[in-house]
């Protein structure tokens, strides 16, 4: 069950302040300001209407201004727009403090506190709408999103474009990946000025000429399309940037259709004087509603092998046959393995009848979601690994065809229960950015479908790991069984991408990037470096740095993705694996510089022990990891697995050593990292 501790919530009313008191319908009185300033005043928010009555808001940091006077509004379809000749009806400034738990996560209790300016805007002519946005300022950062209430003039509302502006001060550094480019947004980062990025998805992490990062996203998103962002224009060096919506499909340019009331997803803008302080950076979380489902003890954080790896490297296959991988007794030597050394789950690919044709070529219409292989033997295998303590997660693959999952879902998730799958992993593979039944992967009508999956999941009491889905924007709170997400590459493009794989730089760059949105299955563990089977690709990290990705690249639940007998090879390297904690008491960036390194400390829940994960990108390195996190007055046995003297990831990534010695928080720790390396420690308190 979720506690909530220290709840204050104070509001103080602020109506129409200033010469606003005195408005009147038609008036567009613009030298008022309506502002809100974060609880220890470093972010402000200006929030009014312009000459032509448009809603405009800026954002200042440490009193510079980081976004100029910014546009807001709808492009509506069929009705004249919202977007211009409004005049400010009612002003309220309220006030929110919080601490709340999570039921697992990266940080036990999380702060909630906020100042929220809430504004109401009406229409001085004509139909007289209303349009309400609210502002959220937080030290780290703001959010707002739009309200259409109920009105007579404004029912079913059609959006064509929403006119959210971000015009920056400055032309930031950024990285980015390509939004509206199919492949799930499953690309590597790419590192431009904002005035040369194009489409881009978020979220987008800028870094200004000052040294300050700031990061801009979405929080909250359901019923409504996902986010990307544009330029727009350049104003004397300094880009607009644009909301541009995902349409709801292939045969209409319509972004969302919605009735009146709807609120929108919060867009957010986070702020941080340095990269490694966005890593803690909650508001995306504090942004959504409190958990919906009561007591969630089932979702249990843990540790799964699986039916995957061999898939990726074709030792196996997916489809039925001589090489199917999804067998009775290929199942049972995972089982095996996972008991032996206390890991929860076995995932299983391929199990389920309809793997034999293009189903990554929008094929997913043949699948049945409750109707094994004949070599799957799911009662036995449900059995076998009941009594090994083990669970068997499921896997739902769809082809991209929503339409067919969803006549199935009760049915699947009833058969999932059925045989004591606690987890199901979700897939929606296309070729395109297209799903089979013509709507966009990222549009209204593909998240409606991901809530839905969600909460028929949540309805069963089964976690979910959703892959080729949308993009993480806090859900998490609100459905604690979404445990964790890809929207971007993971480890199995080392296996076969023709660009030879992910480069080291890439897990050095996503936690500043992807992983600020949320737990990432981003499939670890790989011992077998250079792939025997796949000769022309390796993995390009060394396997110290596959360990640190344990800490670094945070999900409740983590894979050990490679393949048994590689583990049983180095059962020394291994042990990290089997003692790195899941689910954190709270966590610690300790040094980092987007692109070029990163190293982290979390502290495990409920326990004592830490464990700290450092990785560099393609160039060898030093680092000081300083041990004052530590609790006072206590010793630990550290466990240090790093790169050999020899090690580099292309010539020789196998190489590694293990030291073990007793420090406390006054110590030091000096590590030398191979080039694409990594090292990981594990801090264990000496009773």
């Amino acid at each position: 069950m979720i506690r909530v501790f220290t709840l204050m919530v104070a509001s103080v009313l602020i109506v129409s302040c200033g010469k606003s008191d005195n408005l009147r319908l038609g008036d567009n009185d613009t030298s008022v300001t309506h502002s809100a300033s974060s609880p220890n005043g470093n972010v402000k928010v200006t929030l009014n209407t312009d000459e032509l009555g448009r809603p405009v808001y800026t954002v200042a940091v440490d009193g510079e201004t980081v976004i100029t006077n910014s546009a807001l509004g709808f492009d509506l379809e069929g009705e004249p727009d919202l977007s211009a000749g409004f005049v400010v009806a009612n002003s309220e400034v309220t006030t929110f403090d919080q601490t709340w738990e999570q039921p697992w996560g990266e940080e036990r209790f999380i702060k909630n506190a906020y100042t929220q300016l809430r504004m109401g805007f009406v229409e001085a002519e004509g139909l007289k709408r209303e349009m309400n946005i609210t502002f959220r300022v937080f030290d780290d950062g703001v959010g707002f999103r739009y309200e259409l209430p109920k009105q007579a003039n404004l029912n079913k509302v059609v959006i064509a474009d929403e006119l959210t502006e971000f015009s920056f001060a400055a032309d930031h550094s950024a990285w980015w990946t390509p939004g509206m480019a199919g492949n799930q947004y499953e690309y590597l980062y790419q590192n431009s000025s904002l005035s040369d990025m194009p489409r881009a998805h978020t979220p987008v992490t800028m870094q200004t000429s000052n040294g300050k990062f700031m990061v801009l996203h979405e929080a909250a998103l359901h019923d409504y399309s996902t986010m990307n962002v544009e330029l727009k224009q350049v104003n004397t060096g300094a880009p607009v940037l644009t909301s541009t919506l995902v349409p709801i499909s292939k045969d209409t340019s319509v972004k969302a259709k919605l009735s009146t009331p709807f609120i929108t997803p919060w867009r957010t803008l986070q702020v941080a004087n340095n990269e490694i302080d966005l890593i803690t950076s909650y508001l995306t979380l504090n942004l959504n509603e409190p958990n919906v489902l009561g007591d969630v003890s089932w979702v249990r954080p843990g540790k799964y092998v699986g039916i995957w790896w061999e898939l990726h490297l074709e030792k196996s296959s997916w489809a039925s046959g001589e090489k199917h991988g999804a067998t009775t007794e290929n199942t049972k030597k995972y089982i095996d393995f996972a008991a032996k050394h206390g890991l929860d789950g076995v995932l299983v690919e391929g199990w389920n009848v309809s793997w034999d044709g293009e189903w990554w070529n929008m094929g997913g219409h043949e699948f049945k979601f409750d109707q094994p292989y004949p070599d799957f033997d799911v009662e036995a295998l449900s059995k076998y690994a009941a009594e090994k303590g083990v669970y068997i997660i499921g896997h739902h693959e769809t082809g991209a065809d929503t339409d067919n999952y969803e006549s199935q879902l009760d049915a699947a998730f009833d058969f999932l229960n059925k045989y004591g799958m606690k987890a199901v992993k979700t897939g929606y593979v296309e070729s395109g950015e297209l799903l089979a039944n013509g709507d966009y992967h990222h549009g209204q009508n593909y998240v409606a479908h991901v809530d839905k999956v969600t909460r028929i999941a949540a309805e069963h009491k089964v976690m979910v790991v959703a892959h080729e889905t949308i993009k993480d924007t806090g859900e998490r709170r609100t459905y604690p069984n979404l445990v964790s997400r890809e929207v971007a590459r993971g480890q199995e493009y080392d296996a076969w991408s023709e660009d030879g794989g992910n480069p080291p730089s890439h897990t050095a760059i996503i936690p500043f990037t992807r992983m600020l949105t949320g737990p990432m299955d981003f499939t670890p563990g790989a011992f077998e470096l250079t792939l025997p089977t796949r000769p022309n690709n390796q993995v390009n990290t060394t396997l110290a740095k596959q360990l640190a990705l344990y800490v670094v690249i945070y999900s409740p639940v983590q894979m050990a993705s490679d393949l048994p007998e590689h583990y049983e090879q180095k059962l020394d390297a291994f042990q990290f694996i089997k003692d790195v904690a899941v689910d954190w008491e709270t966590t610690k960036p300790l040094a980092g510089e987007i692109g070029e390194f990163v190293t982290i400390a979390r502290k495990e829940r409920g326990g004592h022990n830490w464990f700290v994960g450092s990785l560099t990108n393609e160039k060898p390195r030093t680092v000081e990891i300083d041990l004052s996190f530590l609790d006072e007055n206590k010793k630990y046995i550290a466990t240090i697995y790093r790169d050999g003297a020899d090690a580099h990831y292309a010539t020789n990534p196998a190489s590694y050593e293990i030291e073990r010695k007793t420090v406390t928080r006054q110590n030091v720790l000096t590590i030398n990292l191979a080039a694409g390396g990594g090292a990981a420690i594990s801090l264990k308190l000496i009773d």
